[in-house]
């Protein structure tokens, strides 16, 4: 009979931030890596694993002696370089790109600091794995995944050891440790014996070990447990190992694997929603990086600047490690919050100062304003044309001190364009800031500019608009609109003469949770506890802070050519929120803005969206990727949209979004997740209390919280194929400046242009070695397509077949105008 082959892999889970900062995630890891080199050092069988770049980075910078064993342990074999990213972020909420990034910065590392390549990624804590990831490890040079959560209780697969296959048809090795990455200390042994005893069918396996989670990892005493063992079992050898030597060795059975095609969730679904600010900073920096990146390259690669590489590194480095599985997910102490807080307003603030060196750059070749106008320059920063309403403040010289009021007029190339003026940001009793907003179909890849004047009239427009028969009405085109003047709720919205959403619509429900930020314990948050309803007008009026006058609770605010705003102030036990409706004069989308000032603990925020349509299935962006998500009520995680559609009747309703990755779908009614009450870092323990019984316990999420939303919906195939481009023009926002220019500079070309109708550009940015444009583009609908990428720029062109959900990288060298595929990792193809 065969000996059973057991691979160990010794490891120290080691959180950089969790219940600690991130100072105390270093200590541990120089203690935890100095312990281990001494064991590999004095006992050459034993291999020490470990992954995560920056905690390397960490151990070069502040203990260089050690850093310098670990690299002659490496080179010597007897320490195993694990996972090559930066480090174990979530594995749902990022998107693809970033996903992309985390293993850009690891494997450049590894082969820098190490020379050598990682072939296993490792996330082994991270709560659940999206199915986009297949494609993005295959494509970064990967050929194995290993993982811990979700467990058998949570998710059942065919087996533990499978073939994990992607949205593109890409495949890769997958292991799930059952018995986890941690033993306790002094409990190798027991942990190794257990699973050879509750698993006799299996020949070949694979045993993490090492105390973990504040380091720790290996002991002298589990080395000396681990050594008799293998001496006392003649029926199996016992080795210490390595994830790549595993998945090497599993690789021969490949044929006889079970492949999967699905994503690996759910567990801990409160983590879509926990630390509200969090999440939407880290959308937010994920937008402001990727655009910043575009802008710079698209002035860069036309020598109106030099490409800020350093600058942008620094701003990566802080996005990735906000990414951290313990920090987006927000399950961390209050002290990791404030701390990723600051480290996605560190990123911000390079972004910003990048994107207005840029725009500066960018707009200097644009003409000299005419006397008495005011230029608007909007930089479209995506490869295709965006249809939009723009909001931009600007200023006139002096106050107006003589009465009246300032309307503005915008024009482009001297064609009039609608706009309006609304209340500006500013609360100054004179008359001087100025908000404009106006329709615009912007150029693609380009600045695009309008020009303002102010013109006096009489006095400020105040909207009419009235119910009729107890419903604002509002018709635009194919879309209708109606909003209870009773309720402050969307009472209909239809399009093409067809009803997508009912009564009730944009109510704010209120779920029955715990404090446990995780949700460790569930998988749905359907327990009704309450909603929202109208503020009375003396309780909406207290709320709005207006004090010499009653105002009703459902208003209107602003009603011009462009777009009418109404706004209800709802209540709801010790919390209040205010609702925009944001009505457009033309098109079927309409926005939801939410402020709300949340109180409540153990409970669930959500918004209500009951449906219309006909046999409705629930869909959602993910990462390089879209997918079908559960459709019974389980809490659902998805990207910058989600859908529900309507295959039989050929309909279906998007809602795209900035910052929110939960919601839940069951019986017509989409509920998209906003807050939470849970504790910082507390978890369920059976009868025990999650929390102090005899003092105040902070609550996360407590206090004043803003989302934004913009439904639409239309016929299933031209609504699906246009969402994800739409998504993205919302989320990473065309730059826009009010800006008298030089008139000296270089007129700046249109960067990159596509033109098929769906096909993204994720990323745009300069080589890693600096000599070449990165352009990174995204089949997002799942259909083959073919397009033409230009580069007006350059005079440069090429045409592209992708099959679907293909992610496609290209280098282009400016000198030779010519363009090579590349994997994820910059490095060409075929090389």
């Amino acid at each position: 009979m065969a000996r059973k082959r057991v691979h160990l892999l010794a490891n120290a889970h080691l959180d950089p931030v969790w219940l600690w900062e991130w100072p105390e995630g270093a200590g541990a890891t120089l203690s935890t890596f100095r312990t281990a080199a001494e064991l590999c050092e004095r006992d050459r069988s034993f291999v020490f694993c470990h992954n995560e770049a920056v905690l390397y980075q960490w151990v070069e910078e502040y203990e260089p002696a050690l850093f310098r064993r670990i690299k002659a342990l490496v080179k010597a074999g007897r320490w195993s370089i694990l996972g090559g990213w930066f480090l174990q972020p979530d594995a749902n909420m990022p998107s693809g790109e970033s996903f992309v990034r985390q293993a850009l910065i690891g494997k450049r590392y590894f082969r820098e600091k190490f020379g050598l390549e990682v072939r296993t990624a490792a996330n082994l804590d991270p709560f659940g794995h999206t199915r986009g990831l297949v494609q993005i490890l295959a494509k970064c040079g990967y050929r194995s995944y290993l993982f811990c959560r979700p467990d058998r209780n949570f998710l059942r697969l065919p087996g533990d050891d499978f073939v994990w296959v992607g949205y593109d048809g890409s495949e890769i090795l997958a292991g799930r440790a059952e018995a986890h990455y941690n033993s306790r200390g002094g409990q190798a042994r027991a942990k190794v014996e257990d699973w050879l005893r509750s698993h006799p069918e299996r020949d070949l396996s694979l045993v993490l070990w090492g105390v973990g989670d504040h380091g720790g990892g290996a002991s002298r005493r589990d080395l000396a447990d681990l050594r008799a063992l293998a001496a006392e079992r003649k029926d199996a050898d016992i080795f210490h190992s390595s994830a790549d030597a595993y998945f090497a060795e599993l690789a021969g059975r490949k044929q006889e694997l079970p492949r999967v095609e699905r994503d690996l969730n759910p567990w801990a679904v409160g983590c879509y929603t926990t630390m509200a600010r969090v999440k939407q900073g880290h959308r937010r920096l994920e937008n402001e990086f990727f655009g910043a990146e575009k802008m710079a390259a698209a002035a860069a690669f036309q020598k109106l600047l030099r490409y800020p590489q350093a600058e942008l590194r620094e701003a990566q480095r802080d996005l990735a490690f906000a990414q951290f599985h313990d920090l987006l997910p927000g399950s961390s102490i209050p002290a990791g919050e404030d701390g990723v807080l600051g480290l996605i307003g560190h990123g911000l603030e390079i972004c910003s100062r990048v994107k207005a060196r840029a725009f500066f750059a960018l707009a200097a070749g644009e003409a000299k304003p005419a006397e008495g106008a005011i230029p608007v320059f909007v930089y479209n920063p995506h490869p295709f044309r965006v249809r939009t309403v723009v909001e931009c403040e600007l200023q006139d010289l002096e106050p107006n001190y003589d009465g009246g009021f300032l309307a503005a007029d915008l024009s482009r190339r001297g064609r009039p364009v609608a706009s309006q003026t609304e209340k500006e940001a500013s609360n100054l009793s004179l008359e001087w800031r100025k908000k404009v907003v106006f329709s615009a179909d912007l150029e693609a890849g380009r600045m695009n500019r309008f020009d303002c004047r102010l013109r006096k009239i009489a006095a400020r427009p105040r909207p009419s608009l009235e119910p009729e028969g107890g419903l604002f009405r509002f018709q635009s085109g194919e879309g209708e609109l109606r909003i209870d003047a009773g309720t402050g709720l969307v009472d209909g919205y239809a399009v093409g003469g067809r009803e997508i959403l009912g009564p009730g619509a944009c109510q704010l429900v209120v779920m029955a949770d715990n404090a446990d930020p995780w949700g460790m314990s569930v998988t749905k948050f359907r327990d009704f506890a309450g909603a929202f309803i109208l503020a009375s007008p003396e309780e909406g009026t207290r709320i709005s802070g207006v004090s010499r006058a009653t105002v009703p609770s459902v208003r209107v605010l602003e009603d011009g050519p462009v777009r009418t705003i109404l706004e209800a102030v709802f209540v709801h036990a010790s919390s209040s929120a205010v609702v925009r409706y944001k009505i457009p004069k033309s098109g079927t989308e309409f926005e939801v803005e939410v402020r709300v000032l949340w109180n409540e603990k153990d409970r669930m925020l959500k918004m209500s969206l009951p449906t219309r349509l006909a046999d409705p299935v629930y869909a959602g962006q993910v990462a390089y990727g879209r997918d079908n998500l559960p459709s019974d009520g389980t809490e659902a995680v998805s990207q910058k949209w989600s859908a529900v559609v309507s295959t039989s009747g050929r309909f279906a309703l998007t809602v795209i979004n900035e910052g929110v990755y939960g919601s839940d779908f069951a019986d017509g009614e989409a509920r998209i997740s906003l807050l939470r009450g849970a504790a910082h870092a507390a978890d369920p323990a059976g009868e025990r209390p999650m929390l102090f019984q005899d003092r105040f316990i902070p609550r996360i999420d407590q206090g004043e919280r803003s989302f934004r939303f913009w439904v639409n919906a239309g016929p299933l195939e031209e609504r699906l194929e246009a969402v994800d481009r739409e998504a993205l023009a919302k989320n990473e926002s065309p730059y826009v400046l009010a800006y008298s220019p030089p008139g000296t500079g270089r007129k700046a070309a249109p960067a990159a242009v596509l033109s098929d109708k769906a096909v993204l550009l994720a990323a745009m940015k300069k080589s890693e070695d600096g000599n070449r444009m990165v352009i990174r583009l995204f089949e997002p609908t799942g259909r083959a397509r073919r397009t033409v990428l230009s580069l007006p720029f350059a005079e440069a062109r090429i045409r592209l077949a992708f099959s679907p959900f293909e992610i496609k990288t290209l280098l282009f060298d400016q000198r030779t105008k010519t363009f090579r595929e590349a994997d994820l990792l910059e490095r060409p193809l075929g090389r």
